[in-house]
């Protein structure tokens, strides 16, 4: 199918669909109830950028930005990138060790119940089989198409399959090319560095505030449609049950195509019988269109409308790098449950190496996930926020990139959910001695009672006392832990 062929395809499905390309018609779309129930997924950022594993994946870009230290490195490591450029890693990414079945039940063991690939980065290499780019996996590099055999495996095990493409920013992401003296600059590999614009207000680091402004220059119909019909194309061949984009889908040039795309995407949805979202950032859709993503951050409050937090166990970079750091186990399970407690979902991400295999650092923190979550995941999974979202003295700074810290909880610190006439109330750090809850103190007017109060990773009853300025809950030799604890409690 041509790529006009395909603009009148989308044009005829959003006519004969519920949904049309305007905001009023989009605002009737549902968050997915499983979605809402599920609350924790899988992200996977693996691509070509693996291969050099320095940096971040970013490489793609910053190997010809000489402001970088990539660039260096680049040259002492493979040559000038004249000679070697960042096509020159295709054959290096091989993948050959690679199984989508073992990916897979890993990412069940953790307690992850969606799974979402990135199947194009701002690199410009698709991850998947696609009519519309050569440089694919299927036709290159590992010979697998990865997102396919993913969601192969995500169907045996009972796992949703989601997609996330950063087609757009490709773009512009990789003009830095054009600054040296690299093989972003030969024809031959247009189609591949993509048109590389070279305005000003994209030139190396401008774009970090170039791509904040709405309003700054955008891209051309031309990519702007071929832009929608590969992201349509994605969405016809592997049906995702989220669609993530990364930031510049913002920009206003962006606004007609996004009503078109969402529209496509949630008509064919309805085709399906199924319930799906797009994930986005900054102001790209109105609210509840589509669900707002934090990256690398959250909310200092309950929001009304579902919401999601994409982070990475990796500190230092979402593609594999040699030398990462990783975030402790502990850490993400704290994140999980303030972000749940707030109305929001967890999309933690993993970075394969090149061969295909999963970092050990990796793979212990999901098991050791899998672990709490399989004592703990019903104060989790399918529960709503109660009246606050907790009590104690530490919460998060809201916004963007804030989550790299670990936050410094204290027995006092409680985060809480709801389900069924119960709510769940997480001991951020436990320390061993009696719970005090405050939400739960006894009051003279307009009180609920507690009918009981259970450890919920072992079942056994607690003993407790509503006093006039908390509840306490008498300890016994499980509150000491390195991890959140949860009492489940009955309130009628």
């Amino acid at each position: 199918m041509t790529t006009q062929e395909y603009l009148n395809q989308i044009d005829s499905v959003i006519a004969n669909g519920r949904y049309k390309a305007d905001w009023q018609s989009l605002s009737n779309h549902k968050t997915p109830d499983w979605y809402r129930r599920d609350k924790f997924g899988i992200f996977i950022h693996w691509g070509i950028y693996s291969v050099p594993g320095f940096g971040n994946e970013w490489y793609s870009r910053n190997m010809y930005n000489s402001d970088h230290r990539e660039f260096e490195h680049h040259r002492k490591t493979y040559g000038e990138q004249k000679d070697f450029g960042y096509k020159d890693f295709i054959p290096m990414f091989k993948a050959e060790k690679f199984d989508a079945a073992e990916w897979v039940k890993l990412f069940k063991l953790s307690g992850a119940k969606f799974v979402m690939p990135v199947c194009e980065h701002h690199d410009g290499f698709a991850m998947y089989k696609t009519d519309f780019n050569k440089w694919n996996s299927v036709d290159m590099g590992p010979h697998h198409d990865v997102a396919g055999e993913i969601k192969a495996e995500c169907e045996k095990e009972g796992l949703t399959f989601c997609a996330s493409t950063h087609r757009a920013e490709h773009y512009f992401f990789m003009n830095t090319g054009r600054t040296c003296d690299s093989d972003v600059n030969d024809d031959d590999y247009r189609d591949f560095y993509g048109p590389a614009v070279t305005e000003e207000a994209y030139n190396r680091d401008n774009i970090f505030k170039t791509t904040e402004d709405t309003y700054a220059p955008g891209a051309s119909k031309e990519w702007l449609e071929d832009w929608l019909v590969r992201t349509c194309e994605l969405i016809d061949k592997y049906q995702p049950k989220i669609l993530y984009f990364d930031w510049w889908i913002h920009n206003h040039t962006f606004k007609p195509y996004l009503k078109k795309l969402a529209a496509y995407y949630y008509n064919r949805a309805d085709e399906w019988g199924e319930e799906v979202t797009i994930n986005y950032k900054h102001e790209a859709f109105p609210p509840g269109v589509a669900t707002f993503d934090v990256e690398r951050g959250a909310l200092t409050g309950i929001s009304p409308i579902p919401w999601q937090t994409d982070t990475a166990i990796g500190k230092s970079s979402w593609g594999y790098r040699f030398d990462n750091d990783y975030k402790n186990s502990r850490q993400i399970v704290c994140d999980l449950i303030d972000i749940v407690s707030k109305n929001g979902m967890l999309l933690l991400n993993v970075g394969p190496k090149p061969d295909g295999t999963i970092t050990a650092e990796e793979t212990a923190i999901l098991k050791e996930i899998g672990e709490w979550m399989a004592k703990n995941g019903e104060g989790i999974y399918g529960t709503t926020f109660w009246r606050q979202f907790g009590e104690g003295e530490v919460n998060n700074e809201g916004g963007f990139f804030k989550d790299s810290d670990e936050k410094q909880y204290t027995a006092g610190d409680f985060r809480f959910t709801y389900k069924n006439g119960y709510v769940y109330a997480f001991q951020m750090r436990p320390d061993g001695c009696d719970a005090a809850i405050k939400a739960f103190a006894k009051r003279e007017v307009h009180d609920f009672l507690v009918e009981s109060v259970t450890l919920l990773e072992t079942g056994e009853e607690l003993e407790f006392e509503r006093k006039a300025d908390a509840m306490v809950i008498k300890a016994n030799n499980k509150f000491k832990s390195d991890k959140p604890i949860c009492f489940k409690i009955q309130i009628s």
